[in-house]
């Protein structure tokens, strides 16, 4: 419980897989299962079966190894556990204290597999084969026997694993060690005696937590920055107002005039809805009464060419101004080529 409560309190914003080399230490509780021992001593052989029970001892264990980018690892672990005798239970279920301890060096071959995690915590399993060298201290017992003996190992292995930094992990390990018999054997103190302890097989679990000191690839994806859109292109600039000319006493629209007014009404389609307001005007030359029918004249004739092209004619406002908004000054009855126009503004 209050390891889990570790491992969710220092949860990283976001957490990377394991990956390269690698290193561990850890340390924590061992505990061997209750198991069946049988002594004699040679040359006559009397076997004593009994069951020895064994007290919490503790656990230290270091491993190197390399973790894949694909979630497996391997490694190989060295270890060592040590455990006090409790007490021998003999075969009427009578126990008795028992002095003695067992001391195991463990070296082993792991292959382990991290299951990818969102929550920053990884659940890892595996397991691993290796040698285990024991060394008993039995002493008091009936048969007393100080001696070591390697046998063959098996290993389940089940944890979490908490990344702390970009190279610090949190580990939290549970290991289920299986080790064949032991036959422990020692001179007894009448020579030519040989006083001989044999184990069933040993079963331990341990519990330990520790630090692993490795790099780690991140699992989210790498943030691309996107560049900014670039600027809207400048809007043309649309003319508001054109001038279109006259010949001298006419009304009519000339190619020049035409022209410009193709680019007026383009304006109106590229403005939208505006209204287009035509002023017609003259020169000096001729009664003024005449000169205001002849700029009316001119003004209709610029909105019939705009119609033409497509501007609405609800849109359009079109009227005269004579000779009275003369462009260039000048005296009565001077013929001057600017002053015959009509403006287009589009409002």
């Amino acid at each position: 419980m209050g390891a889990a409560a570790v491992l969710a309190l220092t949860t990283p914003a976001s957490a990377g897989r394991l990956t390269s080399w690698y290193g561990v230490f850890e340390g924590g509780a061992s505990a061997i299962q209750d198991f069946d021992i049988s002594q004699y001593a040679t040359p006559a052989p009397v076997p004593v079966l009994s069951t020895l029970e064994t007290d919490i001892g503790w656990a230290a264990l270091a491993s190197v190894g390399y973790a894949y980018n694909n979630g497996w690892r391997v490694e190989l672990e060295g270890g060592y556990r040590h455990n006090e005798f409790d007490q021998l239970v003999d075969a009427v279920g009578v126990g008795v204290p028992a002095d003695g301890s067992l001391g195991e060096y463990t070296l082993m071959a792991n292959v382990l597999y991290d299951f990818p995690s969102v929550s920053g915590v990884t659940l890892s399993v595996g397991g691993g084969v290796g040698a285990d060298y024991a060394r008993i201290d039995a002493g008091a017992l009936a048969t007393p026997v100080q001696d070591d003996r390697v046998s063959l190992a098996f290993q389940a292995v089940a944890g979490l694993s908490m990344q702390m930094t970009s190279w610090l992990d949190l580990v939290l390990n549970y290991r289920y060690l299986y080790v064949t018999d032991f036959e422990f054997s020692d001179a007894a103190a009448v020579p030519p005696n040989i006083n001989h302890l044999d184990t069933e097989d040993l079963q331990k679990h341990t519990l330990t937590m520790g630090l692993r000191f490795g790099s780690h690839k991140s699992d989210a994806p790498p943030v691309v920055k996107s560049a900014p859109p670039p600027p809207p292109p400048p809007q043309a600039q649309v003319a508001r107002q054109y001038v279109i000319y006259f010949g001298f006493n006419k009304c009519a629209i000339t190619a020049e005039a035409d022209q410009v007014l193709s680019e007026a009404a383009a304006a109106t389609r590229t403005l939208g809805s505006v209204g287009v307001t035509i002023v017609g005007h003259t020169d000096t030359v001729g009664s003024r009464a005449a000169n205001q029918k002849l700029s009316v004249c001119r003004a209709g004739a610029a909105k019939s060419n705009l119609v033409s092209k497509g501007v609405a004619p609800a849109a359009i406002q079109a009227s005269g101004a004579g000779e009275t908004q003369l462009l260039v000054m000048t005296g009565d009855n001077v013929k001057e080529p600017q002053n015959r126009r009509a403006t287009v503004d589009l409002n």
